[in-house]
Order: structure tokens, then sequence, then C-alpha cells
């Protein structure tokens, strides 16, 4: 039997830069819990597949600041620390269930969890010998998984006022790519998915589409979300929906209005297409070379609606719910309407029975899917599933192990291929080529959640620290070691600074206050760079405590950041 289409998952995993930027509730937690949460998990699951000899494909993105950190000797240190102090949690829990009258389902939870904490520290310790990064390059060398990379620090391009920012951002991004996995990325998440076609600027200044960019600096494959390839309105995350039944993690910027109604088109997400901006690429038979493929909606939505997805079924663990002794989730997700109050206890065999279940429909679903659309169309399709790979393990606790049962699944079916993002695209070049509006994965499908009324005061100052970069790369084209050391220095503050994260979780409220912290730290240590730079006088002990600080970027060259060079 010979294969009907194609599938891949497609993870993107990004956390903020957090390095010696505090621990709880916000900093270096947030790398310390997506790790023993989600990507050690990913790694064993990964890793046990194939030992067992089970050949599957996946795409897997890591942005270069995500990647820096994760291979930091300072947060691993940390890392393992915060495994110990899980570890003696659980164990005080149990000394503390065990002294209490009809408390025996949560001692043993308890010490469920403590041997969960041990297992992941045995795992990160002995297994990978402390080496995350390493881990995912020998998936990548094995065949098993493709890597895909990102901007630098995720920042949100389309707003980003000067061509340089792309330039630096994408720039550091692979050549952060190459030193950790030893080769160079061939695709690349655009960070919130958010695209631009190409324009004239107020000044009429030529500003080019993302994807050339992306054709310069030899990036093939790119993803968007569903509306972008389809037209019409956004659907998904991008409308407002939230994982299962949790009304509690409804964002403030579900709000958002609905950008104007992208014209409905016949492409479909189940073809790539090659990008064809018609500002870019004027001529009909030309065309970037770039290659987009769009989130696969209906597959999407099974995880993520509101109404029907997987992680919301009742008998999976409790998010939000945490004992006040130790933090550990000791619930059930119970009901909708359930009052986290009155949550019952969590039991691991239902949830695992669920995981089974739900496993078997995904696999089923998918090739449904590919079927119908070959049945109806004769075409050999492709899914992409596309998801933050920090939803497995963290938010949704039993999601890496569902990952791997829904990899078996496919693995044993012939009509299904899996695949990865480059390998589906040099085996199944496209064959039309496509024109994409302005968008992004974020509520309303445009621009809102990180430009609007609370975070429009961010983007002066960037662009100001943009502008000034360009200036400063332009004019010292000679620099003394002092200066070349300062301006380094300056430019992974202006990359730091542009982190789309910042006015995201000042538009969500997740982590207000700190993300506004951080930006304008972010910000005052550029500009008291540049006044060394631009007064002759390069503060080169300011640099080199940053540098200690962060510690991110080793090999940026200032020079990206130039005034940016259009070919004809």
């Amino acid at each position: 039997m010979s294969a009907i289409g194609a599938f891949t998952f497609v993870l993107h995993s990004h956390l903020p830069y957090a390095r010696l930027a505090g621990r709880w509730p916000h900093g270096e937690e947030w790398i310390h819990e997506a790790a023993i949460e989600t990507y050690i998990p990913l790694l064993a699951m990964l890793y046990d597949l194939k030992e067992e000899g089970v050949p599957y494909r996946l795409t897997i993105g890591i942005t270069p600041v995500l990647a820096e950190q994760l291979a930091d000797a300072d947060i691993l240190d940390h890392l393992d620390q915060y495994l110990q102090t899980r570890i003696e949690a659980a164990t005080e829990d149990m000394a503390l269930f065990e002294a209490e009258e009809n408390q025996e389902h949560l001692r043993y939870l308890a010490e469920w969890y403590k041997e969960e904490f041990e297992r992941v520290k045995h795992t990160l310790d002995a297994r990978f010998n402390r080496d995350i990064i390493g881990a995912f390059r020998k998936l990548q060398e094995d065949g098993f998984i493709e890597i895909i990379t990102s901007a630098a620090t995720h920042g949100y391009l389309p707003l980003l006022s000067r061509d340089s920012s792309i330039e630096g951002q994408l720039k550091m991004g692979i050549r952060s790519y190459q030193r950790m996995f030893g080769r160079r990325p061939s695709a690349v998440w655009l960070p919130e998915c958010a695209y631009r076609p190409g324009y004239l600027s107020e000044d009429d200044e030529k500003r080019a589409g993302i994807e050339y960019f992306l054709a310069r600096n030899e990036l093939k494959v790119f993803f968007s979300e569903t509306h972008t390839i389809t037209g019409g309105y956004p659907v998904g995350i991008a409308a407002g929906d939230v994982i299962g039944p949790y009304g509690a993690i409804r964002r403030r910027y579900v709000v958002a209005p609905l950008e104007a109604k992208i014209p409905e088109r016949t492409a479909t997400t189940f073809q790539p297409y090659f990008v064809n901006d018609t500002y870019t690429w004027p001529a009909d038979d030309h065309h970037s070379g770039v290659v987009v493929m769009g989130r696969n909606n209906r597959v999407g939505e099974q995880v993520w609606s509101a109404e029907h997805g997987y992680p919301g079924d009742y008998d999976y663990r409790e998010f939000h719910r945490k004992a006040s002794t130790s933090g550990i989730q000791y619930w059930r997700i119970t009901g909708r309407d359930v009052e986290l109050g009155d949550k019952d206890y969590y039991h691991p065999d239902w949830a695992d029975y669920k995981v089974d279940q739900h496993a078997e429909h995904f696999a089923h679903l998918i090739g449904d899917e590919l079927r119908n659309y070959h049945e109806t169309t004769g075409q050999f399709g492709i899914i992409s599933a596309n998801y933050d790979t920090e939803l497995f393990g963290h938010w949704w606790f039993e999601g890496v192990t569902w990952l791997g049962k829904v990899l078996r699944h496919l693995a044993s079916n012939p009509e299904i291929q899996l695949t990865t993002s480059t390998s589906f695209i040099s085996q199944s070049p496209p064959t039309e080529v496509l024109s994409l509006p302005e968008s992004s994965w974020g509520a309303g499908g445009g621009h809102f959640v990180w430009n609007n009324s609370e975070t429009s005061w961010m983007w002066k100052p960037i662009h100001l620290a943009e502008l000034r970069m360009e200036r400063l790369a332009n004019e010292i084209s000679a620099p003394s070691e002092a200066e070349a050391l300062v301006l380094k220095q300056a430019a992974r503050e202006l990359l730091l600074l542009e982190s789309s994260d910042w006015p995201f979780l000042v538009t969500t409220a997740q982590a207000r206050e700190y993300a506004i912290q951080r930006f304008n730290q972010h910000l005052e240590r550029f500009d008291t760079l540049c006044d060394g730079l631009e007064a002759k006088q390069p503060d080169v002990a300011l640099a080199q405590e940053l540098w200690e600080r962060d510690k991110v970027f080793p090999d940026i060259d200032y020079r990206w950041f130039a005034t940016y060079q259009y070919e004809d």
C-alpha cells in the first residue's frame, strides 16, 4: 500500500530571555519548569521511540534565544538545583500526608511525583549528560527530527522599522543555530507567525516582504496561520480560542477586533506554496523560491478547541490548582464549571486511559483528513500540525505521552508518510505561487496583540534604538578593539529589547510589570552603551559587565545592523 499523504508535527519551542533575571514567579523558573515538564520528557520519549525502532519524523523549532539558555552552564546548574527542590518538596508532602488521616491517595500522588522528578533528573544528568541541545542535535543527525530556527530573540519582524533589524535578527538566529547544531538551518518559524508583504515606506523607501530576507539568508520554508493561506476570518487561536474548558487562561487580548476579512481563495493548507509578493517580485515568472506551509485548522482545533480539545478532558491534570505546601498539582480538571476549590484528586491511571483513546482518535483523524483530500483532489497532500511545544507537558501534563503514542500509530500506517518540513518540500516541491497578506497568529489575525493602546509606547523607543544602531554601524567602519566590544554588546541589547515577549506579556497581563521592567532595562543598557560610543568614550567595563550578565550570542556581528542593501 502506498502513501496517500504526509504529516508532520511542527513544534515551536520558545521562552523569553530570563538568564539570571530573577526566579519565582518570573524569570529563570520559566525555563526550569518548561525543561522538566516539556523539553526533557519530550527528548526521553523521542529517544525511547528511536531505541524501539519506530520510524518517526517530526519538525521541532527551537528559537535561538531559548537554545542559548538551554546550553548555558549557569541555567543548567540552577535547573539541577530546581529539580532537587521539587524532589524534596514531594518528599515533604509524603510525610505530611502520611501524618494525616484519610490521605492515602494524596500520599500515593506525592510519592508518584517524587519518582517522576527523580526520573527527569536522572534523564537530564545521566541519560543526556546535562546536554539538552546536544540531545536534540543527535536526533537531527540521525534523521528523526528537523530542527528549525527563528529570529534571534523572537522579534516581531513586521513592526520593526529598519530592514537592518530584520537582517540582524535572522543572521544572528542562523549563526546561533550553526554553533548549536553544526549545520545551517533550512526552515524558520517566523516569530508569532507574523508576516508582512513588500511596500513603500512613508518616505518612498522600499520595504521588501519577509520572504525576501529569508531567501537572501538561504531559508527555504516558513509557516503561517490558516487564514493567511485560505483567506477568510481568523480561526482557532487567532479567533480567540483557548485550551479545552480553561476560561481562566482566556487572556485579555481575545477581545481584539478582527482585522479586515482576507478575501477567501481556493488555496489550501494541504499544499505548500512558493511565496510571491507582487511588490517584491513583480515579474509573473519569478518568485522568491521560499515556501510557506499553513497550519491545518481541523487538526489544530482538535487540541486547542474549547469545545472538544483533548487537554480539557476531565481526567487530565488540572494546571491551575497547586498545593500550598509544595506547589505540586494534585488535582484533575474534574468538570467544565467546577471551581478550583472543588476539584477531585488526580488519578494517573485514569489519565493514561484517556491518552490511549485520544492518541488513537487523532491518528484516525489524520488518516481521514488525508484520505478525504486525496480522494477529492487526487493530490498527495500534507498536514502540518503546528503547536507550541510547551503545551505538551507544561499546560497539558499528559501531552508528551500523547505525542509519543500518536507517532507510534502514524508510523505503523502505510498510507501516511511521516516527514519533516524541508524533506517534504524536497520530495514534493510546490506547483503554485501565492501572495500572502499581512497577518499573524495573534487574536484578530493581525498585529493587535503586540501593538495596542497598552503597548504602543514601546515601539517608538525600539524604532529610535534601531536607527541609532544602524547609524553607529555605518559610521564606525573601522572600530578600535574597545569600540568593537561595546558595539557588539549594544547589538545584543538591541536584540533583547526587540523581543516580542515584552509587549505580549503586557497585553496578556501575564507578567506585565516584569515585562515592562525588562524592556526598560535593556533600553537603558543600550542607550548607555551608545552614549559612550557617540562621545568617543566606549564604556568597556560596562560592556563586559553586561556580557557576564547576559552571556548570549557570543559571535554577534554588529555590522549586520548597518543600512540594509537590496539586490536588484
